[in-house]
């Protein structure tokens, strides 16, 4: 009998007990739920000469940053597939190795030619989309138009069910300013697979794109306690509902959500967003006019140090350089932007010019200079999308460029910024704000 995954592809094993844990694996690698390794472990005990269930705990491993097991056992996919399996699964293979080893570029070029003939492929296809996708890291100003783009040019090829579909199809909608139908996409598809940390993600997104801030802090407060706090998402899931409560002005609020779930001492999260949420969420309070509590900051660096010592990460790097700014390591700001700048002249950072302008600005701010800030900050306000990340999170950005123009007397130029931001997002702080620039 023939076994197919859980979108009915046909894939090479002789075993129903390990094409249904590998079905089972798979589905759970796309919800970033709690057993994703152990049930894909499994899968391979039933068939050690499973190609496609090494290559799928390798990408499960990476997305974990378990980066030599990844390794190894993307090679051993590597090696299997090209012994016993079919040209889908070889270049579906192929595909995971370049996206695990770093080869973004590839990567994203191997993935768009392999959907035009397996569109069906879920693993493959998901490795473009969402907030740290190839989509996103690859540089491109308009990742979110790429997303979609992407998602419509293949819909006809999914069932109006597909929960995994209609998430990944509504973030990118949702991301890219069509807010009302990415929203209702997500919400048909967190309905269809409640037990799925990426569709509770989207829905939080879409809702906060919405201008739906407490309805998403309430929703991330009745959700996440069903979410194993061991699972990928539930620091940066409940980032969420503390960036909600931040922009209507409950800084206690999100102060205990932070130390209850959000920093490094209390999440098991990826690396990635453990130093993006403690850096993006800290920042946000000292520049909403918040005391952040001793040893916070230090915390966070200590954490991120070691972690992300070589630069080129763009995201990564523009948080760094929030972290060096805000605890007054001038040091580490100048060494960060020297290397970046470097990047940028040999064209090896992908994003370019924005992130060491960024890191720049970030340090004007933190001593004081908001006019040097927002000359830094004003012309890159295009090129910010670059780094990658979600609107959500990029928005630290356009929110220290405000407060620079606010504190350096720029009155107009904040009214009219707040004026396009309130008419984009209705938001309390921002409201907060336009009245006081007003006055």
């Amino acid at each position: 009998m023939a076994h197919t995954d859980s979108r009915g592809l046909p894939i090479s094993t002789d075993s129903a007990d390990a094409a249904r844990l590998y079905r089972e694996g798979v589905d759970l690698l796309l919800s970033a739920w709690p057993g994703t390794v152990e049930t894909l472990q499994q899968a391979i005990e039933a068939d050690p000469d499973f190609a496609l269930a090494h290559a799928a705990l390798a990408r499960a491993l990476a997305i974990r940053a378990r980066m030599t097991e990844a390794a190894a056992c993307i090679a051993l996919a590597s090696d299997l597939v090209a012994r016993a399996g079919s040209a889908r699964e070889r270049s579906h293979v192929a595909t995971l190795a370049l996206a695990i080893s770093g080869q973004g570029p590839k990567a994203l070029e191997a993935v768009l030619a392999h959907v035009e003939s397996w569109p069906r492929d879920v693993i493959v296809l998901n490795l473009p989309l969402g907030a740290f996708g190839l989509f996103a890291f690859s540089g491109m100003k308009d990742h979110d138009q790429a997303r979609v783009d992407l998602c419509e040019r293949h819909a006809g090829h999914f069932d109006a069910d597909d929960w995994w579909f209609l998430t990944y199809r509504g973030w990118s909608h949702a991301e890219n300013g069509a807010v009302r139908l990415g929203r209702d996409l997500t919400q048909r598809g967190f309905e269809l697979r409640p037990r799925n940390a990426n569709g509770a993600h989207a829905l939080s997104h879409a809702m906060f794109e919405d201008g739906a801030g407490r309805e998403a802090e309430a929703f991330v407060a009745g959700w996440l306690p069903s979410y194993d706090r061991s699972g990928v998402l539930h620091g940066h899931i409940a980032w969420h509902e503390a960036l909600s409560a931040l922009e209507r002005g409950d800084a206690d609020r999100a102060l205990a959500i932070y130390e209850q779930y959000v920093q490094p001492s209390a999440s098991l999260g990826l690396p990635i967003n453990i130093l993006t949420d403690t850096v993006s969420l800290l920042w946000r309070l000292q520049a909403y006019g918040h005391e952040v509590p001793a040893g916070l900051w230090e915390n966070a660096k200590a954490y991120a140090i070691d972690r992300f010592a070589k630069p080129g990460l763009a995201f990564a790097d523009v948080h760094l350089g929030l972290l060096a700014a805000a605890t007054g390591d001038k040091a580490a700001a100048a060494e960060r932007i020297d290397a970046l700048t470097r990047l940028v002249e040999e064209g090896a950072l992908a994003a370019g010019p924005v992130v060491p302008a960024i890191c720049r600005a970030a340090l004007a701010f933190a001593e004081g200079d908001y006019a040097a800030c927002a000359r830094m900050l004003e012309p890159m306000a295009g090129e910010v999308a670059r780094i990658g990340g979600s609107g959500a999170q990029r928005e630290i950005f356009e929110d220290t460029l405000l407060v620079a123009l606010m504190r350096s007397g720029e009155a107009v130029k904040a009214r009219n910024l707040l004026d396009e931001r309130l008419h984009r997002r209705p938001s309390p702080r921002d409201a907060l704000w336009k009245g006081q620039v007003a006055a």
